[in-house]
C-alpha cells in the first residue's frame, strides 16, 4: 500500500458512536525520528483504552512509558504514527474538541506578576467570556480551591501547592466536560494531597470526566475508577483498580470484640478446613490517614500519643 493510501485508509476510520466514550485510542502508535527521518524511539505502540464520561481513569507508568506523548496525542499536539485518537467522537487533532477540555500540565505555565483573580480573568478572555461571567466564574474557582484569602497575591508569592491549586482552577475556568490532570498533587503536604483529591472526587462526581496521570500511587489508588498501566510505550494492564488490587488466593475477615480464645478457634477452623492462618492481627491504616487523624484532632487535649 503506497503512503498516500494509508493515510487516506487511517483518516476514514470510523468514528465511535457510543455517546458515553469521551475518549477513545485505536492502535495508537507514535515513533520519534532523527533529522533525517530514521527512526530514533518508539514511544507508543499500539494503545487502545477508552475512558467514559464520568469516571476517574489513572495513567499509569515510569519515566519513559509513553504517558506525556499519550496525553499530547490526545490533545492533538502531536501527530500519531499509526492508529487514532478520538476526543467526544471527534478526531484528537479537531481543535474545536478543546473548548471542552481542562488541562492541568506538570508544571503550571502561569505569569507570576498575576494574582489569582488576573490569572483567571486573563484565561477567561482566551475563551470569549463575558465580564461578568469571568468575575462569577473567578469567584467560585478561587473559593473552590481554597485561595480565598490570597486571591490578590502575586503568584510568585505562591508556594509549589497554592500554585497547583490556582493551576487547577485555571483548568476550569471555561467549565470543561473533560480534565486532563498531570501530577496534581506534586508539591503539597500532606492535608493539601487530601484536600486536591477529595476535589478531585467531588470534580467526577459533578460529571467531570477526568484522566489523571501520577506517579504518585496512592493518588490513583484513592480517587481513580480504572487505570492503564504503560510500560517502555506498551499497555501492560488495564482495568478497575478495586479489581486489580484484589488478591484472589487470600481470604480478609474483619471482626471486633474477639476474645483471644475466639481468635484461637477461628485459627483451628481454618486450618480444620485445609487453609493456612496467614496472619491473625490487628489491622494497620496508612502513614497518611495517620498523619490526617493527628494534625486534624481538634478534640481538647489533642490524640494522646501511642506507647
Amino acid at each position: 500500500m503506497s503512503a498516500s493510501a494509508a493515510v487516506e485508509t487511517e483518516t476514514s476510520a470510523t468514528p465511535p458512536v457510543d455517546t458515553d466514550v469521551v475518549i477513545e485510542t485505536r492502535n495508537l502508535g507514535k515513533i520519534y525520528r532523527d533529522f533525517w527521518g530514521r527512526k530514533k524511539v518508539s514511544a507508543l505502540k499500539a494503545l487502545d483504552i477508552e475512558v467514559k464520561k464520568g469516571e476517574i481513569f489513572g495513567l499509569l507508568g515510569p519515566n519513559g512509558s509513553g504517558k506525556s506523548t499519550t496525553i499530547k496525542l490526545i490533545q492533538g499536539l502531536l501527530f500519531p504514527t499509526s492508529g487514532r485518537a478520538f476526543v467526544f467522537g471527534k478526531d484528537a487533532r479537531d481543535v474545536t474538541k478543546n473548548e471542552r477540555i481542562g488541562y492541568l500540565p506538570e508544571e503550571s505555565y502561569l505569569y507570576k506578576f498575576l494574582n489569582a483573580e488576573e490569572t483567571l480573568d486573563f484565561y477567561g478572555r482566551l475563551f470569549d467570556m463575558p465580564a461578568e461571567l469571568r468575575r462569577e466564574r473567578s469567584d467560585q474557582l478561587i473559593k473552590m480551591v481554597g485561595l480565598h484569602q490570597a486571591r490578590r497575591r502575586q503568584l510568585r508569592e505562591y508556594s509549589k501547592g497554592m500554585t497547583r491549586r490556582i493551576g487547577l482552577a485555571q483548568a476550569l475556568i471555561n467549565e470543561p466536560d473533560l480534565l486532563i490532570l498531570d501530577e496534581p498533587t506534586t508539591g503539597m503536604d500532606p492535608i493539601g494531597s487530601r484536600e486536591m483529591k477529595d476535589l478531585i472526587i467531588r470534580l467526577r462526581d459533578a460529571g467531570k470526566t477526568i484522566l489523571l496521570c501520577s506517579h504518585q500511587l496512592a493518588d490513583v489508588q484513592d480517587v481513580c475508577d480504572r487505570v492503564a498501566i504503560l510500560h517502555q510505550g506498551e499497555l501492560r494492564e488495564l482495568g478497575r483498580v478495586d479489581s486489580l488490587l484484589k488478591v484472589r488466593d487470600v481470604t480478609e475477615v474483619h471482626a471486633t470484640g474477639l476474645s483471644d480464645a475466639s481468635k484461637q478457634k477461628i485459627a483451628d477452623l481454618i486450618r480444620s478446613e485445609g487453609g493456612e492462618v496467614v496472619s491473625l492481627d490487628n489491622p494497620t491504616t496508612t502513614m497518611e490517614e495517620l498523619f490526617l487523624d493527628i494534625v486534624q484532632d481538634n478534640r481538647p487535649g489533642g490524640r494522646p500519643a501511642s506507647p
